[in-house]
């Protein structure tokens, strides 16, 4: 505990004249009281401005007294009845301790551990009641409802509630994380396996704060360009005081104030610890946390006390008991939360003599009713009024609570607190006891039964009645949009699907340019298209739509940009298409993915396209990805200069050979590597089809590429083809010695250069294969390989890699800009007795030109053409010495470096 120094020393300690400074203070109460905080607060303000302009140093401070933001009198009165509300509460943390604790009672022979938090709900019960019967909206008619991003340790307390609901069912209960057969609960918030319950995983912490924050973005945004009224819904955002350790955490903060973002509050649940210890055990994470925020120019509302505190602190006129609030660090509150009244009364109000005369007259048991904050019904209720009618700024509630509230000595306030999943019997009924829950002794040892008041009490008509109130039941997540939108013929982007002419070479950048161009010119889809930057929009030739639809900006803008005098010059605009993030890849994916859910939050189908460089896509925000994931996102992720060795000048941390590899690991990830105008057309349309036509749960990974080369054009009867993953782009002569060459992106050109190179130095005959998906060939031919397994009495299907390549002799070579893994994969379903070689760009990434990376990664033209002859050897149908002959000839040093090793 921390010492009582032998005077205690207070402000007035240094002070030259203490009536003077008396004779301030009182002066500056009877301002308040006479005129009012407002005023005060105006008045304030003056006086430093004019300190500062006299020449004296004004030390800044963000932080305030360690008390409440909202004095007792200034308190909005809760409207609910709060007897019948604390019992609800008492019912459901029940529920929620009695899901968790039989869960892990269950099946000794598997381990009997299923894991699961009782703790953090125990902490947040009184928060998330008066959020569900006083403030949080449901979808109805005039409101499209609240946005709720739970703490995902959280999830049983939520249950608990929706089962007294009658919307989860007691065997659901039982199932507790036990969801294989279908009957059970998510763990966590989990859209995907609970797509009509949960909103948004956030168990990945750090992350549902920063998506909450562009979702609150996004809303203003829909408003904005008038594609829904979002005015009057709110984004409630719920952390742990340890999860804001996480970066991401306070990474956007900013950008929610910049943008008075005043539809989004977060609520910090500062119960001091962290998953095993104290969060700041020397320091006070509430202190430090209202700096950051109220630096970033957000309305900090802390609630550290209870109503308990209120009359000890009116009679603080010394501000003693102010100080010692403020001089105890958090590891001593815990401590003071893990003990009881005596230990309280001896190592808190011991610190002054004064205090100990204070409390004098109370009891242990009186001292130990002194609540914080997060567990008085009355403030919490108080706090959110004040936040939800904050107008101007985002708004951060700092609650203070006890980690494990309620669970006695097994748990509350105890570094053990966040792994206490199972309790005795004896800890039970303590429990029980604690919170008046009608259960008996021997109930409890039959099994701890769920409890749940008939339907016809006082308690469930209240339920039920304040959900009516505001409009129905959450968490509750809709699955599909009620709109539906046409998506343009193929044919409409013929501009991307025809040959170039001669002279006129592309890139697929810029073939997905002029997709992206033409489908916004469509007055039905192109108006949900959302372009989303991270400023580098002219590396990928987007800069001609800043004019066309303009950079989404609230305050439009306020100055003349400097290239006002060009075409295609920076216009920001209050109603722009255009979401330009800046150098931020995690702001661009959390915008990607409130628009790539839009369906779902806002019942407005979007079509989101992310482009950045593809290094720092998956591999920067993978964590984002797959939670995109999990959300059943819909959209467009572009991973621009892709490749090891296609970005001329870069090097080790710009060029990707692995983002493939990555979006393969996702499993709603539709993923392509295109090498063709024509594939990127096809590919783009039919990302359209399934998301907003069909409203598929996919989302799609498009690689492209910053080289400029003629385009061939679109093969008609090869749409569907491409979109499976392999095409024959070009057949070899009808003869042997044949192979097969296969590739994607920027060496499938290397491909088509190899087969030249054969015909005309070997006489060999070789047939060229797109393949644009390596990814998408792996998992048909898994699907296959499982249908055969499990049926094994009927006709085997045959994947469709082995159906292209049976019509066609000889060996199969696969090239390609990533890690030979990406084309690896496929190996297993390649025809039986045929050689497959695989060349790829294993190793980290360098700076030169592209041909001298091509052969030191030992994936251009030459490398595939000895890689040929080496398989044609291997079959015999050459001899080796064909193969040393053209290593020598093509000028290869056969004992250089591993490039994975240089």
């Amino acid at each position: 505990m921390s010492a009582m120094p032998e005077a205690f020393l207070g402000a007035a300690a240094n002070d030259a004249d203490a009536q003077e400074t008396r004779e301030w203070l009182d002066a500056m109460s009877a301002l308040i009281e006479a005129e009012g905080p407002e005023r005060a607060h105006f008045l304030l303000e003056e006086l430093i401005n004019h300190a500062r302009q006299a020449g004296i140093d004004m030390p800044f401070s963000a932080r305030t007294a360690y008390v409440n933001t909202i004095p007792p009198d200034q308190e909005e009165r809760t409207p609910g009845n709060n007897e019948i509300e604390e019992r609800l509460r008492a019912y459901m943390r029940w529920n929620a301790m009695a899901m968790v604790v039989k869960a892990n009672r269950l099946h000794p022979a598997d381990g009997g551990d299923l894991g699961g938090h009782i703790s953090s709900f125990a902490s947040l019960a009184t928060m998330f009641g008066a959020g569900f019967n006083h403030f949080w909206h449901a979808e109805s008619e005039g409101h499209g409802g609240d946005l709720l991003y739970i703490q995902g340790h959280s999830s049983p307390g939520i249950y608990a509630r929706a089962f007294l609901e009658g919307r989860i069912t007691e065997e659901q209960l039982n199932n507790f994380r036990q969801e294989v057969d279908g009957k059970g609960l998510s763990s966590y918030p989990h859209p995907k396996l609970m797509p009509e319950f949960w909103q948004f995983p956030t168990v990945s912490m750090g992350l549902g704060p920063l998506m909450a924050i562009y979702q609150a973005r996004f809303l203003k945004y829909l408003h904005a360009r008038g594609i829904a009224n979002t005015e009057n819904r709110k984004v409630w955002v719920f952390c742990g005081d340890g999860e804001m350790d996480e970066p991401e955490s306070l990474g956007a903060i900013g950008l929610a104030a910049r943008e008075k973002l005043d539809n989004l509050i977060f609520v910090v649940n500062c119960n001091l610890q962290r998953l095993d210890g104290p969060v700041r055990g020397n320091g006070k994470i509430i202190q430090e946390l209202e700096g950051e925020f109220r630096g970033s120019g957000w309305n900090v509302i802390k609630l550290i006390w209870g109503s308990y505190w209120d009359p000890l602190l009116a009679r603080d006129k010394e501000e003693i008991l102010r100080k010692v609030m403020m001089d105890t660090v958090d590891g001593d509150y815990q401590a003071m939360k893990a003990n009881d009244g005596a230990f309280v009364r001896k190592h808190f109000f011991g610190q002054h003599p004064k205090l100990l005369e204070m409390v004098a007259k109370m009891s242990d048991e009186d001292i130990w009713r002194l609540n914080r904050g997060g567990h008085d019904p009355q403030k919490v209720y108080a706090a959110y009024h004040r936040a939800v009618n904050t107008k101007g700024q985002p708004t951060v509630l700092l609650i203070k609570t006890v980690k494990g509230f309620g669970m006695g000595k097994s748990g509350e306030a105890r570094n053990t607190a966040h792994q206490t999943k199972k309790l005795t019997d004896d800890d039970i009924k303590g429990f029980r006891d604690r919170f008046n829950i009608p259960v008996s002794d021997e109930q409890i040892e039959k099994g701890i039964p769920f409890y749940k008041p008939a339907d016809d009490t006082v308690e469930m008509r209240y339920l039920h009645e304040r959900r009516k109130a505001l409009g129905g039941y959450l968490p509750k997540r809709r699955t599909k949009a009620d709109e539906s939108l046409k998506v343009p013929d193929l044919e409409t982007f013929k501009a991307v699907l025809e040959p170039t002419a001669e002279g006129r070479e592309i890139s697929t950048t810029q073939a997905y340019v002029r997709f992206l161009t033409q489908l916004l010119r469509d007055k039905e889809v192109g108006p949900r298209a959302v372009p989303i930057l991270v400023d580098e929009a002219r590396t990928f030739g987007m800069e001609g739509l800043f004019r066309q639809i303009g950079i989404y900006n609230p305050e439009g803008q306020k100055y003349t940009p400097v290239d006002k005098d060009q075409v295609m010059y920076y216009r920001e605009d209050q109603a722009g298409q255009i979401l330009q993030e800046g150098i931020n890849e995690a702001g661009g994916m959390s915008s990607w993915i409130a628009a790539a859910t839009s369906y779902s939050t806002n019942n407005r189908i979007m079509v989101p396209f992310y482009v950045y460089y593809s290094m720092f896509g998956f591999q920067r925000v993978g964590d984002l990805a797959w939670a995109a994931g999990d959300m059943q996102a819909r959209g467009f992720l572009l991973g621009g200069t892709s490749g090891r060795t296609t970005l001329n000048g870069e090097g080790l941390q710009h060029e990707d050979g692995h983002s493939h590899i990555l979006a393969g690991t996702i499993p709603n990830c539709i993923s392509y590597d295109p090498t063709f105008a024509h594939e990127v057309g096809v590919i783009l349309h039919h990302g359209l089809k399934r998301m907003v036509e069909k409203q598929d749960n996919v989302f799609y990974y498009l690689t492209l590429l910053n080289e400029n080369y003629p385009m061939p054009g679109l093969k008609a009867g090869t749409e569907e083809e491409i979109i499976k993953g392999m095409y024959l782009l070009e057949e070899g002569a009808k003869k042997t010695p044949r192979v097969n060459l296969l590739g994607s992106g920027t060496i499938l050109r290397e491909s088509i250069a190899a087969k030249q190179l054969l015909k005309d130095d070997w006489g060999v005959s070789a047939n060229v294969w797109s393949c644009p998906s390596f990814n998408e060939l792996a998992r048909d031919g898994q699907d296959v390989e499982r249908w055969n397994l499990l049926h094994p009495t009927e006709k085997p299907r045959v994947p469709f890699v082995a159906q292209q390549l049976d019509k066609y002799t000889g060996p199969v070579i696969a090239s390609t800009d990533y890690m030979k893994a990406y084309a690896d994969q496929i190996r297993a379903f390649i025809p039986k007795g045929r050689t497959y070689k695989v060349l790829g760009t294993d190793g980290f990434g360098r700076s030169d030109f592209r041909s001298r990376l091509r052969e030191h990664f030992e994936v251009n033209r030459h490398y595939i053409v000895v890689a040929a002859l080496k398989a044609l050897s291997e079959e015999g149908t050459v001899p080796a010495a064909k193969v040393a002959e053209a290593i020598q000839k093509y000028g290869i040093n056969a004992d250089k470096i591993n490039p994975l090793y240089a």
